[in-house]
């Protein structure tokens, strides 16, 4: 994931300072330098570092922290808030039209993920934004755009709006606007042609495009993976074409992340969405607080509440939930419950939103993910009784299940006690439930006990 290491040395020089019984100037100086270092580490540009290293120690002066007892949690609270305004603020809303489509231009180099993410982006506001998509395919010089664009379209049930390759791409932007206006469309996406580099034939098509159409929002793709080229690409497009925002992807992917912390200071332009993985279901809406939450080592409960509401049946979960904590569950609800938490995202990804949760290994979350795959299988492998009552379960049985599924006795038992542990886990909320008290380490209020 992005920011990585930079959160492990910002978590680190935290930790430090949490020792110190008050702060000097001495040890100030000292944790600056370092964070200093860790942002230059994380390809974050130097005139920002330098601007950023100034204004924590300017607030950090002004707000007398020197003189406090405990100063650590003023100095971690300044960070934050200078990471926040260096990423944005809340200046990344898209800004949607009331009566007409809102038009959407997306630009960017060519291999930068641009027609995939044009997919992504047209999924997202369908289905978590609830508005009414047209897809444009704008990019007629590679045939393979138009064709990989359809096939997204069909997988989201998003229309695509094509002339093929012997119309120009103004040609096709002006037209595709006027569908989008006349069949009341809320949001008109125009995948562009994606430039080697910046050449100048084909921005001059780009400002040819802006000029006919007069898109409401021009944004542009970087990859994360770039690092300071990413900045030097938003600053040519934003110089022609006044970006209104930017798409940083693969932000999930190994990259040092400085180029999400260079370009909104470098450029001026919000970053309005980010891509966190290969499924056209992981784009998100960027939150600039969300993201400093999450460099500093604080996870994002928002997020994930988020992804629970979009994936998770309420009435469903309520059901199962109830159902499991009066016992009364076979291994089929076991199985369910796993798919749900399967459908949030990687198990890696989903604790990284969840403050105070140690970080797992890429080793971990592989064995972790094999073994959910194996209870899957091995589940699949029982009759329906064995699923409903699993106590019914002798040797013989667990066998013919090993067997019919290709795995030992021991996978077979590993899952009957994961299923043991988790009934008796049950059991004992359902008594702490019923009792009021609360089990330990639990905060009050939690599950709505009282």
């Amino acid at each position: 994931m992005a920011f990585e290491n930079l959160t492990e040395k910002l978590s680190r020089i935290f930790k430090k300072l949490r020792g110190q019984a008050r702060l000097t100037e001495s040890n100030m100086d000292e944790m600056l330098k370092e964070i200093r270092v860790a942002l230059l580490e994380a390809d974050v540009n130097y005139k920002v570092v330098k601007e950023f290293i100034n204004n924590v120690k300017e607030k950090a002066i002004g707000q007398e922290v020197y003189t406090k007892l405990n100063p650590s949690q003023m100095i971690t609270k300044i960070v934050h808030d200078e990471l926040e305004e260096l990423l944005g603020g809340g200046e990344n809303e898209i800004k949607y039209q009331a009566n007409k489509p809102t038009v959407i231009l997306l630009v960017g180099l060519q291999g930068s993920g641009k027609t995939t993410t044009a997919g992504k982006l047209a999924y997202l506001m369908k289905n978590k934004l609830h508005k009414k998509v047209l897809l444009a395919a704008g990019d007629i010089y590679r045939p393979a755009a138009i064709d990989q664009l359809e096939q997204i379209a069909k997988s989201i049930d998003v229309p695509l709006f094509k002339k093929g390759t012997n119309v120009s791409p103004v040609e096709i932007s002006k037209q595709a606007k006027e569908l989008a206006f006349n069949d009341h469309y809320d949001v008109l996406i125009i995948d562009t042609a994606g430039r080697i580099a910046i050449d100048e034939a084909l921005m001059e098509e780009l400002n040819q495009i802006k000029k006919e159409v007069e898109p409401d929002e021009i944004l542009l793709l970087v990859d994360a993976m770039s690092g300071q080229d990413a900045v030097n690409v938003a600053k040519a497009f934003n110089d022609l074409l006044s970006l209104t925002g930017v798409i940083i992807s693969k932000l999930d992917g190994d990259a040092r992340g400085g180029s999400a912390l260079s370009i909104r200071h470098m450029t001026g332009v919000p970053i309005k969405f980010s891509g966190v993985g290969e499924k056209v279901s992981d784009l998100d809406i960027f939150h600039a607080d969300r993201m400093a939450d999450r460099i500093l080592g604080m996870g994002d409960v928002m997020t994930l509440v988020e992804k629970v509401q979009e994936e998770v049946d309420e009435k469903e979960a309520k059901k199962a939930a109830n159902k499991m904590m009066s016992g009364k569950f076979g291994l089929d609800d076991m199985l369910a419950q796993m798919k749900q938490v399967q459908k949030l995202g990687s198990l890696g990804g989903l604790l990284k939103l969840i403050p105070g949760i140690p970080k797992i290994s890429p080793e971990q979350q592989a064995i972790a993910e094999k073994e959910m795959r194996n209870f899957e299988i091995i589940i699949n492998s029982m009759t329906y009784e064995e699923r409903q009552n699993p106590s019914i379960f002798q040797y013989s049985r667990k066998i013919r299940v090993a067997n019919g599924c290709g795995k030992q006795v021991s996978d077979v038992n590993r899952v009957l006690k994961k299923y043991d542990q988790m009934k008796d886990m049950m059991k004992q909320m359902e008594q702490y439930k019923k009792s009021g008290r609360m089990p330990p380490g639990m905060p009050p209020g939690f599950g709505g006990m009282r």
